[in-house]
């Protein structure tokens, strides 16, 4: 099965991204083929080796035509660093799945209900809000879908430098830069939406979104509140949720009104997370996760509990059980993206909530949420037009549009390409492009074949970019 979105090797660097930060819009001058490889001046530091899919990934290139294999070229690329950020509970809604169930990244579905032994179509297709609104269902559901966009992404080739997730998004996050493989990534949200529920219905609790007051403010109305509440999510500049019992919830917003809040607005979700509240589902998860293999990430992860980047398996370990009595602090985790030098912010999975905090938290970041194939299929355009300052007009030259697309390699092994594989040839969906070891690739995709992308007899890993076609013709500017 074609799992693009598990990384079957920890450590390691990603395919896509360079071997030096990419923190600035400086130009870099790229010279090579897809068959040779690139070699790239970026900010005084020459780097060679460099794949066509990291040029894709990490650049945007102008004057598409000169990848033709075999003529050696020269293209200007400007630098765009990416973040990856991914939704948690509350972003999902009815019928989500719909626009997705006919995509090749729609295979996910089959295999998550295989591993949570779950209706999940269901639950994307005809779960009603109440049905939805459960956490066990929630859950299971906004993390299914940021992995099937997820997926449709990286058939594009682009890849993140950095990544974050905001509560259950974190497992989102982990999985797509490889510290959980995505069988073990169902299984975790799984048990955690079901420790959650069972958490919350022993301690009946709710949540309330605080706008208008500072975080310290908010914090301080919690305190003044004699009952349980507590400040569970410092999303953005003025908008903090807190969680508690409803009485309690009641008092805090009374208090936040007399500090200067503007309004409280409840939250429809289960119970009060990110709180003591949810200490019962902590042990229960913490066996869960013992049990995962946990592995080094590719990229760069923010964690919640503390907003820094962490790296080692073991801490995840820790930090994700911590992550369910602990506030999560994605204002501080924005800010920490945009000091880390991104400059891209794109939003993975159902919903726009994360882009609206972004733009009020650190409106030097361009933002778009991803949430449907369109989105996917114009990504590329968006991103040229971001690294271009928003604007629609290139210098003279072709553009490299959405209808590029990449085949990538569906596990590790040696690559043979299939005779029909020929340049110039046009490959129906589904259509055999060639093997890695026993495993047949086909492509998802119909399009004119462009280039192979890997040589006959190379190894190849997961998600290596294996072929290259153009969808459609591109147009000139």
């Amino acid at each position: 099965m074609n799992k693009k979105i598990s990384k079957s090797k920890p450590g390691g660097t990603r395919r896509g991204s360079f071997l030096v930060p990419v923190r600035s819009n400086e130009e870099a001058v790229t010279r090579g083929t897809p068959e040779t490889g690139f070699s790239v001046n970026f900010l005084g530091v020459h780097i060679t080796g460099v794949t066509f899919n990291q040029v894709l990934s990490q650049h945007f290139v102008r004057n598409s035509e000169t990848f033709l294999p075999g003529e050696g070229s020269e293209l200007t690329v400007k630098s765009v660093m990416i973040a990856f950020t991914f939704p948690g509970q509350g972003s999902q809604s009815p019928g989500m799945g719909a626009a997705w169930k006919d995509h090749p990244s729609w295979e996910l579905v089959a295999e998550a209900a295989d591993v949570a032994e779950r209706d999940v179509e269901h639950l994307l297709l005809t779960a009603d809000q109440e049905e939805l609104t459960e956490t066990r269902n929630a859950q299971l559901a906004t993390f299914l879908v940021s992995m099937i966009v997820l997926d449709a992404i990286e058939r594009t080739g682009v890849q993140p430098a950095i990544l974050a997730g905001h509560s259950l998004g974190e497992y989102s996050a982990l999985t797509a830069t490889g510290v959980l493989s995505f069988e073990d990534g169902v299984r975790l949200v799984t048990e955690r939406g079901n420790a959650m529920q069972i958490a919350a219905e022993e301690s009946q609790g709710t949540m309330a979104a605080v706008l208008g007051l500072d975080d310290e403010s908010v914090d301080l109305a919690c305190r003044r509140t004699d009952g349980d509440v507590w400040v569970a999510n410092y999303n953005a500049a003025g908008q903090v949720v807190i969680a508690g019992s409803p009485s309690a919830i009641d008092e805090a917003a009374i208090a936040a009104k007399e500090l200067g809040a503007k309004r409280t607005i409840p939250i429809k979700v289960g119970g009060a997370f990110h709180t003591p509240f949810m200490s019962p589902a902590r042990d229960r998860l913490r066996k869960a996760i013992s049990e995962a293999d946990l592995r080094t990430p590719t990229s760069p992860v923010f964690a919640n509990v503390d907003a820094e980047i962490h790296t080692g398996s073991d801490e995840w370990a820790s930090l994700l059980g911590a992550q369910l009595t602990s506030p999560v602090q994605w204002r501080k985790t924005l800010l920490g993206l945009e000091e880390s030098g991104a400059s891209v912010l794109l939003e993975i999975g159902p919903g726009k909530a994360l882009s609206g905090m972004a733009k009020r938290t650190v409106p030097g970041i361009t933002t778009a949420s991803i949430n449907s194939p369109d989105a996917v299929d114009s990504l590329l355009e968006t991103l040229s037009s971001i690294a271009d300052g928003a604007t629609p007009a290139l210098e003279e030259g072709e553009k490299l549009y959405a209808v590029e697309r990449l085949v990538v390699s569906p596990g590790t092994g040696i690559f043979t390409p299939h005779e029909s594989a020929v340049l110039g040839t046009d490959l129906a969906i589904g259509q055999l492009v060639g093997k890695v070891g026993d495993m047949d690739i086909h492509t998802p995709f119909a399009g004119n074949l462009q280039g192979l992308l890997a040589l006959s007899g190379e190894r190849v890993a997961t998600s290596q970019p294996i072929a290259w076609l153009r969808a459609a013709t591109s147009g000139h500017q």
